[in-house]
């Protein structure tokens, strides 16, 4: 898909973000949420994110938002300050085109230059090959499965972890360079 562009993400996307992410809560597994939050939850959320520290990506062609990813604190335990959980979520109709690479890629740069050591991938039942493949594609190990850890759709979700060192990585001490 020619001439997507991936930039900040801004007040104008929530409709589409709102959009995307509710298609998944309704019939996707990438999400364990049921009930789609409104736009003022997301830009809840979206603010939240940003205040953090964190990016927030959307990828647009011809000005309309395809996906969008963002980057939130794995756990809130002041340990895990330098791991970031990534988020990326692609219009039903726009995947397979690289979009989400493309995503992904912007992600890990800017967590990268923003010193985080560690991206973690939380992906939602592990049939859910595109994701997989995603992130495999950009680097990521397989760490862990854990089995059966949420029921939606009428049956039991695993969740996929992944992991991709930033930068230095675990090499160095974070507070020291």
């Amino acid at each position: 898909m020619s001439d997507v562009i991936t930039r900040a993400a801004a007040a104008g996307d929530i409709p589409a973000i709102t959009a995307i992410y509710a298609e998944q809560v309704i019939n996707g597994d990438a999400t364990f949420e049921t009930v789609p939050p409104d736009e003022a939850e997301i830009a809840r959320r979206m603010a939240e994110v940003l205040a953090d520290g964190y990016p927030y990506f959307v990828a647009e062609r011809d000005g309309r938002v395809l996906g969008y990813a963002y980057g939130s604190a794995f756990r809130t335990r002041a340990a895990y300050r330098n791991t970031v959980e990534d988020s990326v979520y692609i219009a039903t109709d726009s995947r397979g085109f690289g979009i989400g690479g493309g995503l992904l890629r912007a992600l890990i740069e800017a967590c990268t230059r923003a010193s985080f050591r560690q991206m973690i991938a939380v992906i939602g039942d592990s049939d859910n090959a595109a994701s997989i493949r995603l992130h495999k594609a950009a680097g990521f190990d397989m760490i862990g499965v854990m089995k059966a850890a949420g029921f939606k759709h009428g049956r039991w979700l695993d969740v996929v972890l992944m992991q991709l060192a930033l930068g230095a990585g675990a090499t160095r001490d974070p507070d020291r360079g």
